[in-house]
Formats: C-alpha cells, structure tokens, sequence
C-alpha cells in the first residue's frame, strides 16, 4: 500500500476516496525510560530511550491506519499527517496519531 503526505501519488489517477482514516497509539513511558531521560536532560544529549519510543509509537500509529484503509478496500493513503500529544496527570503518556484519506488508485 502507497502511503503518502501528498494530497496524490504521481503518475497514478485517484479512482474512488474510501474515506479517512486514522490510527492511534496511546504509549505510557515506563520508569526506567522516565529515569534514563532524566539523566540526559541533566548531562545533555539525546535521550535515545525517548526517540525509540517516538519511533515505535508512531510506526504502530502508521500500521494502525494502513491496517483501517485495507479493510475499507484502499491500496493507497493520501495527504497522510501526522499528531504528537502529552496526556496523563503526569504527562506519563504519549498519543501518537496518523491520519490521511483512503483511496483507490487506478
């Protein structure tokens, strides 16, 4: 499946829109990844613990919304974005959120 942030994919015509489509992932950041960022904000550098989350959440997110178009009979998501959000009364919690319209391609 052709998943893009344009609004077409070249070369191809859009057939028919599917509709929107999303997926989501809510991530908490355990203890240790709390405690290793911790000691990276105080010595500075990049917290590679944090980044890997980032990564993994919104690799889910991306599969999640690719999962929804194909059911709905897409081969291809257009004009693809992509949300970031803190939640929790600690901010414990990372949302990750892909969203983009499903289509068919000739």
């Amino acid at each position: 499946m052709i998943i893009t942030t344009t609004p077409s994919v070249e070369g191809r015509t859009i057939l028919e829109y599917q509709g929107i489509v999303f997926g989501e992932v809510i991530a908490g950041v355990n203890m240790v990844k709390d405690f290793m960022g911790g000691l990276t904000n105080v010595f500075g550098g990049r917290s590679g613990t944090y980044e890997e989350e980032l990564m993994n959440a919104r690799t889910r997110a991306l599969e999640e919304m690719e999962q929804r178009a194909y059911s709905m009979g897409a081969d291809a998501v257009v004009g693809v974005d992509i949300d970031y959000e803190v939640l929790g009364s600690n901010n414990g919690m990372l949302m990750v959120t892909a969203s983009g319209t499903a289509v068919r391609l000739n």
